[in-house]
């Protein structure tokens, strides 16, 4: 494996555990209430900006990822597509480059 192909893995992993750490912390403390964690990103105009712009690049990724794979047929690809959704754009993006510089 590549060195490139090891530092996508482990921004992967790092952008997989550290939000999570937040997440985490955040719902021990407010408890599993997603009508409180809208609530906190959007807050103000700071927080509203930067969940924003992190929907708009998961939707670019994803798009990015359906398109390629469409053309590619790398299958195991898609599997960012549920790291975007349910963890972030933090691991998404480097999981799908880890996936796609993989010889196919």
């Amino acid at each position: 494996m590549s060195v490139l192909r090891i530092l996508y893995l482990a921004l992967a992993i790092w952008g997989a555990v550290h939000p999570m750490y937040y997440f985490v912390s955040w719902f021990g403390e407010n408890g599993f209430d997603g009508a409180a964690l809208v609530a906190a990103w959007t807050a103000n105009d700071a927080v509203m900006g930067l969940s924003l712009d992190l929907v708009i690049a998961a939707i670019a990724l994803i798009l990015w990822i359906l398109a390629e794979v469409a053309v590619r047929r790398n299958w195991v690809a898609l599997l960012a597509i549920p790291a975007t959704c349910l963890i972030g754009v933090s691991c998404g993006l480097p999981l799908y480059l880890f996936l796609r510089t993989r010889a196919v």
